[in-house]
């Protein structure tokens, strides 16, 4: 399958990280590469690191960008960005563009298992030399840790009694394909869509999807660590599908904007605390009405912006 994804927001995202020509760059979900092409067309003689762990992605961008010698393209997760800079011999960037959450052709893709409207084997992993998958977690997880993750990463309320049956199920035989577990999670809701709140099996899916990939573990550390290898005046775009990304980049944003947390009594400074950038979207940007009705996907995506200062 070609590896075709539409960037959502590519403009607003794109703009806001104000790319100088000469620049360094880092695209940290490459992707179907959209917003990388955006980003070169602005780069003049700049360089641009790309990262992505799927390497269908890293395939389709060189194809895409062939002899393209400002784009180094690296098969890495982007919390290993500060190493990756480093072994490049690279310091400071100009900026950084985040498209978290997962791209179309793995969704698309039914033999990746990401998609609850497809019967594929139980994958899920956007690495697939990674050790874990979905069927590792579903089959293997005990019931507390399945209701964890339905509850944290999916925000699932009928966790417990899922969990509970994915348990019962699977003391028969293994739940080997998306399909048998989609029908495990529709017991647990009505059948008339009326009384529906989407798909039954979407949380669970984003839950699965999350669990498996690790996408939340460490996700602070390393929008933190991006935002503070900007130099002054360069920017940083992220990109969230979901509440439980959004609140992490966030509550990221508003540590990184805090100047001195000293007590008011103190008169001088001790907590060394210092602004280390100003966010530029008070509230997030969302998707207009015309990106909405040609990619639907964009529906529940977030950027924010800010710059170092």
């Amino acid at each position: 399958m070609e590896f075709k994804h539409i960037p959502v927001m590519p403009e607003e995202a794109v703009e806001g990280l104000n790319v100088r020509p000469g620049g360094i760059y880092v695209d940290a979900t490459l992707g179907g590469g959209g917003h990388t092409s955006m980003i070169l067309d602005r780069l003049g003689d700049g360089k641009l690191i790309a990262f992505d762990l799927d390497e269908k992605a890293l395939e389709n961008a060189a194809a895409r960008f062939p002899g393209e010698k400002r784009l180094q393209l690296v098969n890495d997760n982007f919390k290993n960005m500060p190493t990756v800079l480093d072994e490049y011999g690279i310091g400071e960037i100009d900026g950084v563009i985040f498209d978290l959450g997962i791209s179309s052709p793995q969704i698309d893709n039914p033999e990746r298992g990401f998609s609850y409207m497809h019967d594929a084997p139980l994958d899920m992993r956007m690495d697939t030399s990674a050790a874990l998958d979905a069927y590792a977690v579903v089959n293997g997880y005990g019931l507390e840790k399945l209701i964890r993750i339905f509850r944290e990463y999916g925000e699932e309320k009928a966790a417990y009694s899922i969990a509970k049956d994915i348990v019962e199920s699977r003391k028969a035989k293994p739940i080997e394909r998306t399909s048998e577990l989609v029908k495990i999670i529709e017991r647990h809701y009505p059948r008339d869509p009326r009384y529906r709140s989407g798909h039954p099996a979407k949380r669970v899916f984003q839950a699965l999807r999350i669990e498996v990939n690790g996408e939340l573990s460490g996700l602070s550390e390393a929008i933190e660590a991006a935002a503070l290898r900007l130099k002054k005046g360069g920017r940083i775009a992220v990109i969230t599908f979901h509440s439980l990304e959004d609140r992490i980049v966030k509550n990221v944003f508003r540590e990184l904007e805090k100047d001195c947390v000293c007590p008011k009594n103190i008169p001088v400074c001790v907590c060394g605390k210092r602004k280390e950038i100003e966010i530029l979207t008070k509230k997030p940007l969302v998707a207009g009405a015309e990106e909405l009705k040609a990619n639907p996907r964009a529906a529940s995506a977030k950027l924010r912006i800010a710059e170092r200062v």
